[in-house]
Formats: structure tokens, C-alpha cells, sequence
């Protein structure tokens, strides 16, 4: 507990100091890099986040820790992997992989019939959950030995979730949430040393492409998409940092193309340039 005069000041009587001006510093250099807005009330989070990062570094206040941000650009990669949040898990809010089976996929294979083309991107894609959830999904609905030229890009900020991700190897209980139909043609169950395990087939895997990328800067890939999957990730975010985010979606989006949107999140306000047509499912105008 910190005593009155280190609460006035803002410092908090751990083995960490960690003053108002440090925690200041934090969240502009992270709104700076990542658009993700910290709130005071995130304070006990960006101490629990960075502590580990600052022992490991030797470093004794959160004033090192800021200068040793200056004086090492290096280090921007090291705060926004501890600071980003990625809880995911397959299959989340099933009603939009339900969507996409019944509804967006095949009016795709129509539509697209003559370039037998789909791009498709998962954006803050974490250890993987989602986009190997859609790989599923887009592997069973696409015609065998049609040809068809179907890609996702799955890309986070965070190398470390990026790294498990490539990697596709989860805990048997991470997959509870899978359909059985996607379950067993999706999945290689673990043996011997990796018992409990389940693998992600090289079918779905050959469907993505990983890559890191921060929203908030340049993209170097022009799409155009079809569908875009941007879920749990702009509620971090300010409303101007929201408009412009989904203003460079709706430009890298085919007309007519879907936007896939978190269960707490909205366009309302935001974006003129999509419609509401389900749950959190956007269509471009």
C-alpha cells in the first residue's frame, strides 16, 4: 500500500517504481504505435504487463524503462508484445463461421465463378484460433478440382502470438469449441510425447499466410478482399482511430464485400460506408 505523500505523487510502492509521468510516457508511445488507447484504469495492467520486462532487463524504476525506450527503438517491439491483449479461441461467436458457411461463401463461389479468386483477411489474428477457424470453413465449401485460388492473411502485431500461430499446435482443450465435422478432418491428435495435443492439418494451413502488421501503419498489401474478419480488436481503440481504420478497410474491400466485427463493437457513428446485415456483419456500400 503506498502511503499518502506516494499516492499524491502517483508512485506506487512496489519493488517497481512507477510513477503518473511514467505510466504518461507508456501510453503515448503505445497510442502512437498501435492506436490502442490505455485508460487509467489500465495502470495496474501496464505495471503487471511491463514488470516482467523490466526484471529482465535489470532495470529497477519505470524511468529506466522509459529513457531505455528512447535510447533503444528495439525495445517499441517488446512493449507492444507485452501490452496487447489476445484472448481468442476457435470458432468464437459461431454465428458469424455460420454466416460465412451459409451465406457469404457460396454467393462468393458464384460471384467469383470466372476468376476463381477469394482473398479473405483475419486482422489481429492472435495464436491462430480464428483464421485456421475460417481455413476450416472456406476448405469444405470451395469445389474439389475446380482450381479455385483461395487465400487468407492473418496478421497481428504481436511477433510472440504470431510465432504460436504459424506453429498451429494447441492443447485438446483449446479445440472444444470446433465442430465435429471440422474436428476430425481439421486436426492430427498429438502421439507418444505429444499426447493431448492436436496439430492443424496441412489442408487448412496451406489456405493462410501469416504475417505481422500494425494496423496503424503502412499496409503493403493492396487486396482487394472479399471478406475482412476484424473482431475484439478496435474496442482498444479511440473513435477518430476507429473511423480511420474502417475508412482503410472499406477502401481495400470489394463493393459489396463483408466485414466481420466483434460482439461488443460497432459501426454506428464510425463508418457511413458499410450496412448493418447480422450480428456485428457488416456489407461495403
Amino acid at each position: 500500500m503506498a502511503s499518502g505523500s506516494q499516492a499524491r505523487a502517483g508512485v506506487y510502492e512496489r519493488d517497481l517504481v512507477f510513477t503518473d509521468a511514467d505510466f504518461d510516457y507508456i501510453r503515448r508511445v503505445v497510442v502512437e504505435q498501435t492506436g490502442i488507447v490505455l485508460s487509467d484504469q489500465k495502470r495496474e495492467l501496464v505495471y503487471g504487463r511491463l514488470a516482467k520486462r523490466l526484471r529482465a532487463l535489470g532495470l529497477h524504476t519505470f524511468a529506466d524503462y522509459c529513457g531505455h525506450l528512447e535510447r533503444s527503438p528495439d525495445e517499441l517491439h517488446e512493449l507492444v508484445n507485452a501490452i496487447t491483449t489476445n484472448l481468442t479461441s476457435f470458432f468464437r461467436e459461431p454465428y458469424h463461421f455460420d454466416y460465412l458457411r451459409d451465406t457469404v461463401l457460396p454467393e462468393l463461389l458464384r460471384s467469383n465463378a470466372q476468376s476463381r479468386r477469394i482473398r479473405i483477411w483475419s486482422a489481429g489474428c492472435s495464436t491462430g484460433e480464428e483464421p485456421y477457424s475460417i481455413a476450416m470453413v472456406l476448405r469444405d465449401a470451395l469445389p474439389s478440382g475446380e482450381g479455385w485460388d483461395a487465400r487468407i492473411l492473418a496478421t497481428d502485431i504481436d511477433s510472440n502470438v504470431l510465432a504460436k500461430a504459424q506453429e498451429g499446435i494447441y492443447q485438446e482443450e483449446r479445440a472444444t469449441g470446433v465442430p465435429e465435422r471440422y474436428l476430425r478432418r481439421g486436426f492430427r491428435k498429438g502421439q507418444g510425447d505429444h499426447a493431448g495435443m492436436l496439430r492443424v492439418g496441412d489442408e487448412v494451413r496451406s489456405l493462410i499466410t501469416f504475417r505481422q502488421l500494425n494496423l496503424m501503419k503502412d499496409w503493403p498489401m493492396h487486396g482487394p478482399f472479399d471478406v475482412i474478419f476484424c473482431r475484439n480488436v478496435v474496442i482498444y481503440f479511440d473513435k477518430p482511430t476507429q473511423r480511420r481504420l474502417f475508412d482503410r478497410y472499406a477502401d481495400i474491400l470489394v463493393d459489396g464485400g463483408h466485414l466481420f466485427i466483434g460482439h461488443s463493437e460497432t459501426l454506428f457513428k464510425v463508418s457511413e460506408r458499410f450496412t448493418l446485415i447480422g450480428r456485428t456483419i457488416y456489407r461495403k456500400n
